[in-house]
């Protein structure tokens, strides 16, 4: 027995699907964007600010590295920051001012102390690094891992937008294959995806270059797919037959309040309140968190049928409790009436609905 809400989009509905497809599609673009360009633009800028020469006495170009001796002014911390950031203000020889970001604060060292002499070095118009005498300290503008950013997100959402692309598809043409919300037809792709994710977001920063970094996504991919295909059998065995959930009611002596939902087109189902009440012979629903106000009690002719997943096909708005809810699908003459809440919790709506059935009296 299902319970569809008639108008609402569900899980596989065209318009999820199509939602799913247009994410995917503008993650891949923003993927390729972010990869073949900006990364490439990147990488191109850190080799050449390795490459740079020292500029040849009185040379202003832009492409080599100019170093003026300078003088602190004053310093300022970046406050609202988990990692500790200062400005430096220098005053240069020719009395021209600037300033530059870096890294830790002024009061570590290399201590940045008004009045010091520094010297700072420009590459391409801003300072790449600072020499606080005989401490060498680049500064935010340095060039040299500006890549890894560009290519972490570009990862990610390749892996993401892949995804929901794969997503669409299921949901268009494959959905079919199971009632469940969650089948592992699904499941499994959807959680090697999101691994795949994270580990592109992160390889950029544990590696030392763009190639090891994709070496190790590389690797990533082929240990998923393996892992995933050991899966398979297991979890199409483990869903394979009857889905129903068996569970043993818990006796109830006093009323507990958890978040739940009655839904069907009876009197006493909610409105959307989102609490259940369970207790000795009573099963309400309530919008209240506190259990007192506004209770809609089931009467003493639901009859609990079965115990399951949730189902695609239940209505859009059902709770899905971080995809740990189960549905208790009941009859109450002749109609269709779901109980939804946490599968921790369902031992408490079955005890609740065997004590207030006449005959358990």
């Amino acid at each position: 027995m299902t319970l569809a809400k008639n108008g609402s989009p569900s899980p596989g509905s065209p318009g999820t699907a199509r939602a799913a497809a247009v994410t995917g599609t503008l993650c891949v673009l923003a993927a390729a964007w972010l990869l073949l360009i900006t990364t490439r633009a990147e990488l191109a800028e850190g080799h050449d600010f390795r490459a740079a020469a020292t500029c040849a006495p009185n040379d202003q170009g832009d492409d080599c590295l100019r170093t003026a001796p300078a003088r602190i002014e004053r310093t300022h911390v970046v406050s609202g920051r988990k990692t500790p950031m200062y400005w430096l203000y220098v005053t240069e020889a020719d009395g021209s001012s600037t300033r530059t970001r870096i890294d830790g604060s002024p009061q570590e060292p290399p201590h940045a102390r008004k009045g010091a002499h520094v010297e700072v070095t420009y590459w391409r118009g801003q300072i790449r690094f600072v020499d606080f005498g005989t401490t060498h300290r680049y500064t935010n503008a340095d060039p040299r891992d500006d890549y890894r950013l560009a290519s972490s997100s570009g990862l990610g959402l390749a892996f993401y937008g892949t995804l929901a692309l794969w997503g669409a598809y299921w949901m268009s043409r494959r959905s079919w294959t199971s009632l469940r919300a969650y089948p592992w037809q699904a499941a499994l792709p959807v959680g090697g995806g999101l691994a795949l994710t994270l580990l592109g977001m992160a390889a950029p920063f544990v590696t030392d270059g763009i190639g090891p970094a994709l070496r190790l996504v590389a690797l990533g991919t082929i240990v998923v797919l393996l892992v995933s295909l050991a899966l398979a059998p297991f979890l199409k065995r483990r869903q394979a037959g009857d889905d129903t959930v068996t569970l043993t009611p818990c006796p109830l002596l006093k009323e507990k309040v958890f978040p739940g939902r009655v839904m069907g087109g009876t009197p006493y189902a909610d409105s959307g309140g989102g609490f259940l009440v369970a207790g000795p012979g009573c099963l309400a629903s309530t919008p209240d968190p506190t259990g007192s106000a506004y209770r809609r009690e089931v009467p003493h002719t639901l009859t609990p049928v079965r115990v399951r997943p949730p189902y695609r096909t239940d209505p859009a708005d059902r709770p899905d409790h971080g995809g740990r809810a189960l549905v208790l699908e009941c009859e109450d003459n002749g109609e269709a009436v779901l109980v939804v809440t946490h599968r921790k919790h369902m031992p408490l709506v079955l005890g609740a609905l065997r004590h207030s059935r006449p005959e358990a009296r």
